[in-house]
């Protein structure tokens, strides 16, 4: 997720790309086949299987006796090495496969043979239901001529038979086309606007004049009209588009609709109610992604779940974990806390900034002119904890916090009071894959001075959060925040290595300045140590610019505590400017906006989207909210709500990208346990979770099979297997239910 997969080795150890079958073509003379023997016709030569399964000829097909009671799908296995690989060149993989019984999902591989067995493609059919003959395309991301190509089919439970023919990769053959269907061409926000908020809408079409539009209520009558304004060509999409402001229509209602130029929008509704809705999903979301604890299906109907990593088999558990090897010579118990994104691991640079945003959240709304404690209090969320008397954010931010605070190094061992920069299995597992189900060997990885000031940083807002409800633990906070800052000081540049990518991501960073200034505000303004206040007054970065244009996240987080500095009522010297300065980027972002004509402040150079390109999106919208919570000024207020406009439909693909939100949504985020589209046991991921969005450099096969020369909003594609642009995160959530939450408070504003 994000920067954190930008190592070669991560990138080909995770690579996975299911993509949609298409129709065998005829090769051309140019098409090379890479796969020997794939009819059969001589025998079972070159094909090997793995000593646990039986392979045998059967009517011109290989098939093979699967045993039952193998825990991975890599556990048995039938394959071919030696397969020979250009990097840049597109292949056509395709085979017949049948199961009996039917509905197993054997895992597909193109990879390499030898150590460390990268994995360059993947596809996940499943045999005798979604039919028996499959075609694939693929870049290559690599060259070797040490290549394979394998079936995987362990796993079950029981027994079972599996067996294929006409095994094929040809080399040579035209990339795959690909064209969404993005319906439409009137794009709207397919959720709600705000009756007395901006109501906006783009247009895509070819005409250069002024159009008529109306707006439709549910029963087809027009209520308003009005004329579009020509924007030219948006460079973030390439379309030629026109803009439509309905914001004098104020009525309450259900089922609206947009027309122009013969073209029908999909349906809104104008009214601040599904915000509410979306405030309270995007906080639950976080219940379902918790380590160390079994989901409940009365608390989430479809999504129970045992507890994972707690150390029943087939796990190894997360209550006695090693470190790396030479890195420690202890164990710790760091069970809890939320999985990161869609695979297993728990990282502290990213678990800091979600949780830093859930609890700033909280404590915006008990100060922001708008904002509504309640909506945030006990029993909002419906969470095991829901009845203590306990704000509900503050109980799902503290499951992570207590994670948090045991990854940090124990005292009377060497780098006392650090904190180790994450906890994963030692190699990377595959999908579909539940937590409990998992099998690696998990290791803490080497502290890091960004991990340790993160922990300084959220535990110390955590110390002045939780003081009205228990001050046991606030004392706790505070004192682990004041001993990573410490030790923080005393090792400042042990930074996490960008090769530390394997079995989860690296989180690379090179830079802690960022982390120190954050730290620093949210010891000054818990304490009001005169240590904290002469850091941050004599730090550059406390005049810099911290706002770029691509937002804050858990690479940059001064802005964080910029912002808290800003907002929290504090006595710290020229709080003035620092107030200021976070109107200023407020300028800079709604002056993007106003000049988008897809009406989001988020404007990257060479419109290169960047990984979870949603969460900067929203990050960029939170900067803006902030200054009309700092200002008043309503123009802060609708810059901030119209930006939701694009996360829920108002974009170039036409389609919202919160599950369970829109008429069309994200629904299969990159995810090993919310995977339905591998295996229809398993739940797509829960209402109000965010995609990760448009990720211009593509990082995964199935992307790059499929985008190829996308530009901008069109470089994403609602797959799991497409970890780049579709995966979903705990800092993500985050950004969409803060601004979910200050879309809801400003009602019909």
């Amino acid at each position: 997720m994000i920067r954190r997969r930008l190592s070669a080795l991560a990138v080909m150890a995770l690579a996975a790309a299911t993509l949609t079958a298409v129709p065998v073509g005829k090769a051309t003379a140019d098409e090379v086949e890479q796969v020997r023997n794939g009819s059969f016709a001589t025998g079972m030569d070159p094909w090997w299987t793995t000593t646990n399964v039986t392979g045998e000829l059967s009517d011109g097909m290989l098939c093979a006796n699967v045993p039952g009671g193998t825990t991975n799908r890599w556990d048995a296995a039938v394959g071919q090495n030696d397969i020979a690989l250009v990097k840049g060149d597109s292949y056509r993989l395709s085979f017949k496969a049948s199961g009996s019984p039917e509905g197993h999902v054997p895992r597909v591989i193109v990879g390499l043979s030898v150590s460390p067995y990268d994995t360059y493609y993947e596809v996940s059919p499943q045999v005798s239901v979604s039919g028996n003959t499959y075609s694939y395309t693929f870049t290559s991301p690599v060259d070797t001529v040490q290549g394979q190509v394998g079936f995987q089919v362990g796993g079950s439970a029981d027994p079972w038979r599996f067996c294929m023919d006409d095994v094929s990769l040809v080399g040579g053959v035209p990339p795959e086309v690909y064209e969404p269907d993005t319906g439409p061409r009137m794009r709207v926000n397919q959720v709600a606007y705000l009756p007395a908020g901006p109501k906006n809408a783009t247009l895509v079409t070819t005409a250069t004049e002024r159009l008529p539009w109306q707006l439709k209520d549910a029963a087809g009558t027009t209520v308003a009209h009005g004329r579009t304004v020509p924007r030219g060509e948006d460079a973030s999409s390439g379309q030629h588009v026109q803009s439509i402001d309905f914001s004098s229509y104020r009525k309450r209602g259900r089922g609206f609709t947009l027309v122009a130029d013969g073209e029908t929008s999909r349906p809104f509704d104008i009214s601040p109610v599904p915000y509410g809705q979306l405030r309270a999903d995007a906080l639950k979301y976080y219940y379902t992604q918790r380590s160390g604890i079994e989901i409940s299906d009365a608390l989430r109907p479809g999504y129970a779940r045992p507890a994972g990593h707690v150390g029943t088999a087939p796990n190894k558990g997360d209550v006695d974990v090693p470190c790396q090897p030479g890195v420690c010579d202890y164990r710790l118990d760091v069970s809890g806390g939320w999985y990161d994104a869609g695979d297993h691991g728990k990282y502290v640079v990213n678990g800091g900034v979600a949780t830093w945003q859930l609890l700033n959240e909280y404590e915006r709304s008990r100060w922001a002119r708008t904002g509504q404690p309640a909506k945030l209090g006990d029993g909002t969320l419906a969470i095991p904890e829901s009845g203590n008397k306990v704000p509900d954010i503050l109980d799902e931010a503290r499951w992570e916090l207590e994670f948090l605070l045991k990854m940090q190094v124990p005292q009377g061992e060497p780098l006392a009071g650090m904190a180790h920069h994450k906890i994963h299995d030692v190699n990377w597992t595959g999908l579909p894959l539940l937590p409990s189900d998992d099998p690696q060997q998990r290791e803490l990885h080497p502290p890091s001075t960004q991990a340790t000031l993160n922990l300084a940083a959220t535990a110390a807002q955590a110390a002045r959060l939780y003081r009205p409800y228990d001050r046991a633990f606030a004392s706790r906070a505070l004192k682990a925040a004041e001993s990573a800052w410490a030790a923080a000081e005393a090792h400042p540049e042990m930074y996490p290595s960008e090769s530390d990518g394997i079995g989860g991501g690296a989180y690379s960073d090179s830079d802690a300045k960022d982390e120190f200034y954050w730290a620093a505000a949210e010891l000054y303004l818990t304490t009001g140590g005169k240590q904290f206040a002469d850091y941050l007054l004599a730090s550059p970065l406390h005049t810099a610019d911290v706002f770029g244009a691509t937002g804050f996240d858990w690479g940059r987080t001064a802005a964080l505590g910029r912002l808290d500095l800003a907002t929290v009522p504090n006595r710290l010297p020229g709080r003035d400017r620092v107030r200021r300065s976070v109107v200023k980027a407020a300028d800079t972002y709604l002056a993007t906006l106003d000049a988008h004509p897809y009406g989001l402040p988020y404007a990257p150079a060479g419109n290169s989207y960047d990984w979870g390109s949603n969460s900067q999106i929203l990050n960029n919208a939170l900067v803006i909210a902030e200054a009309y919570d700092i200002t008043g000024r309503t123009a802060y207020r609708d810059g901030a709500v119209q930006s939701m406009d694009y996360i829920l439909g108002r974009n170039a693909l036409n389609q919202s990208y919160v599950t369970g939100y829109g008429e069309v949504a994200s629904h299969n985020e990159h995810s090993r346990w919310y995977a339905h589209e591998l295996d229809q046991a398993l739940p797509n991921p829960p209402k109000g979770t965010l995609a990760g969005g448009a990720n211009s450099s593509i990082q995964d096969p199935y992307a790059q099979g499929k985008l190829q020369g996308c530009v901008g909003q069109f470089c994403y594609i609602d797959d799991i297997q497409s970890w780049s642009t579709n995966e979903t995160a705990i800092n993500w959530n985050a950004a969409l239910a803060w601004m979910a939450a200050f879309v809801a408070d400003q009602g019909d504003s």
